[in-house]
């Protein structure tokens, strides 16, 4: 017998080896009719796996967050059989469930093309009407090789060699088509749905491979309801509309070339709205911080002492003095974060715990190995600005210097906006990590301790707070800040992250009361993460219509007829007086034209004169994004775009005074 214990904590004993379809049915028909999987001890299996031992048992219905894995995996063998159909002797490879949707590698001799999608995906809908049974078997080696081969699947055959001795070898039928699959499945193909989508074809080689065959692989999505699928499809949409690579072209912002993969060439309005980020977060950090800079390329043995070395190698970009003659070789590693250079400043002098806590910030240029695929624009670079510091304080600080950090981070994600949605994670201790269980124990407490403080005081804003095991830095744990953009979107930005393990690698102390050696908490904080990164998110956020105090060009002049040239020039010069970014537009076309390239480059005001303004002294004014014009005093005007063009964090302080 087998003891199952339901989710309202019933405890019931069953045969043993019943599966969970025939518990259901003896429950009620309808709720075996509404499930198509179930949960053992929380993990997801086949409704119809037989259960050996005593466990907590969940079912799961289609509308269980749990169940979106399963309609995405069964899609993709649904297209997998759509695709053999339609094309006979195509061979698939593997299809897994990936963030928000799936995918099937194919080989044929022709790749498949975008306007094979709407075929298949017709086939698709052919099949899940049949809604055949999923049924797993589980067969010898030797005989999957044999069928396999029988069949001219080369790649599957290869695959079985794959698979660890002394692992099941399963194979899932729906109807006549079957594929090899780790599982589980729903019940049958019927309970997919027609939520999904197939989005797009692409090259990949086998197994990542450029030596092996190029396989075509197709993308897709699904969700439980139509809806569901709706708004992603919308959002992908205007994903598409908000690219910062699109917006950084429209408004003349960075380029990027192939003779510097992954680093930013950043032309003049780009760098001006950087320029403005970096003056915003200097201007929060004073008074608090003391700003520093470490150097870009420091000896190998740095990094080992640091274990970045080993650990994070692979990531990192080596120099190598040419030093061979004169017996001055060395290697040098251009570093991929600040830490260990501020904990040589730190270092450097007897510290006393008086000084406590010491926060040391640099807006530091890092360089770390990014594959060229995994290149994206700002978002995935190899060379990048971090609003980078290190708080050094005592145990008895840490929590308190937490809290403050949070608080910086979450004043400076509405100042940019982001005033929605907020997760706070708290990262716990990887696989891969230096230090004692004893540490991390210590150090794990005191942030679990300082993320329930934290989800506490967060009632006035939407902040979620959960845990993300295993997934901390290789020498502490860590929270990460995930902010939500304005079509939904998740971006992970700011992190802090508590240390005991480099300082005392280092050897770095300070002198505490009791006059005895101390080594302190190393606090490594980021707010922006990568400076280059989120001025990508912004863009996107703000689909390129950004705050006046951020815009790079604020407004523009632009003049109707030559006869207002003269008065344009006097407003120019008025307004950039005042500190707006403003430009002008003389040129002998035509008005509209004018207003329709500057809305293209996002530019948010345009002050539009002509003979009639410049006779009464008035402007035109026209805002981008919205119809109509305003018609104010030059005087006027211009002082309203001055005090709306003042950054968030300086009009408090004007409102302070």
């Amino acid at each position: 017998m087998v003891a199952l214990t339901f989710p309202d904590g019933a405890r019931r004993e069953y045969p043993a080896n019943i599966t969970g379809l025939d518990i259901a049915k003896g429950i009620s028909p309808s709720l075996a009719k509404r499930t198509v999987a179930m949960a053992l001890d929380g993990k997801v299996a086949d409704l119809a796996d037989p259960i050996e031992k005593d466990a907590k048992i969940e079912f799961l219905t289609r509308e269980d967050p749990r169940a979106l894995e399963l309609i995405r995996h069964d899609a993709a063998h649904v297209m997998a059989e759509a695709v053999q159909s339609l094309w006979p002797g195509t061979q698939v490879t593997i299809g897994p469930v990936i963030d928000n949707g799936f995918f099937y590698d194919f080989y044929r001799n022709a790749p498949f093309t975008p306007e094979d999608l709407p075929v298949i995906e017709k086939k698709m809908r052919e099949i899940i009407a049949r809604d055949k049974a999923f049924t797993k078997e589980v067969w010898p080696r030797d005989e999957a090789k044999r069928v396999f081969k029988e069949k001219g699947e080369n790649f599957k055959v290869e695959l079985v060699d794959a698979i660890p001795a002394g692992e099941q070898l399963k194979i899932y039928r729906q109807g006549d088509w079957f594929d090899m699959c780790r599982g589980p499945h729903m019940t049958s193909t019927g309970k997919i749905g027609n939520a999904f989508k197939l989005q797009k074809v692409a090259g990949a080689y086998w197994r990542g491979d450029s030596k092996n065959p190029m396989l075509t692989r197709i993308y897709g999505t699904a969700f439980a309801k139509q809806e569901e699928l709706d708004a992603y499809l919308h959002q992908l949409e205007e994903a598409e509309k908000r690219d910062h690579r699109k917006l950084g072209r429209e408004m003349d912002l960075f380029h990027f070339q192939e003779e510097g993969p992954g680093t930013v060439f950043w032309h003049a309005n780009g760098w001006t709205i950087f320029q403005e980020m970096v003056s915003y977060m200097r201007r929060r950090l004073k008074g608090d911080y003391r700003e520093v800079n470490a150097p870009q390329m420091l000896d190998k043995s740095l990094w080992e002492t640091s274990g970045h070395w080993e650990w994070f190698r692979e990531n990192m970009f080596m120099a190598q003095s040419a030093g061979e003659e004169t017996g001055d070789e060395r290697i040098f590693a251009i570093k991929p974060m600040n830490c260990p250079g501020h904990i040589q400043i730190f270092k450097h002098g007897l510290r006393s715990y008086r000084e406590l806590p010491l926060r040391l910030a640099e807006f530091g240029a890092v360089h770390r190995y990014e594959p060229s695929g995994a290149l994206h624009g700002l978002l995935r670079v190899r060379a990048f600005t971090q609003d980078d510091a290190h708080v050094f304080c005592t145990q008895e600080q840490m929590a308190d210097e937490c809290l403050k950090i949070n608080d910086l981070i979450l004043s400076t994600y509405a100042d940019f906006g982001f005033e929605g949605d907020l997760t706070v994670k708290l990262s716990t201790r990887p696989e891969k990590r230096v230090g004692s269980d004893a540490a991390w124990d210590h150090a794990e407490g005191i942030m679990q301790d300082v993320l329930k403080r934290i989800e506490a005081q967060s009632h006035n804003r939407k902040i979620k707070t959960t845990i993300n095991p295993g997934e901390g830095a290789f020498y502490g744990p860590k929270f990460e800040y995930v902010l939500r953009d304005a079509i939904g979107r998740d971006w992970q930005c700011g992190t802090t992250q508590v240390d005991f393990n480099l300082p005392e690698r280092f050897d770095a102390f300070y002198i505490g009361a009791d006059g005895q050696k101390t080594t302190p908490v190393m606090i490594h904080r980021a707010i922006c993460g990568s400076m280059e990164r989120f001025l990508g998110v912004v863009l996107e956020h703000y689909a390129g219509h950004l705050p006046l105090w951020l815009a790079p060009v604020q407004a523009v002049i632009a003049t109707i007829t030559s006869d207002a040239d003269d008065y344009a020039s006097q407003t120019l010069a008025a307004a950039r007086k005042l500190g707006l970014r403003a430009e002008g537009d003389l040129r002998n076309e035509k008005i509209n034209y004018k207003v329709r390239e500057h809305s293209l480059a996002k530019v948010p005001v345009m002050l539009v004169v002509g003979k009639k303004e410049a006779a009464e002294r008035t402007v035109s004014i026209r805002r981008f994004g919205k119809e109509g014009q305003q018609v104010i005093g030059l005087e006027a005007a211009l002082k309203m775009l001055a005090d709306e063009a003042v950054a968030p964090d300086l009009r408090r302080m004007q409102n302070a005074a």
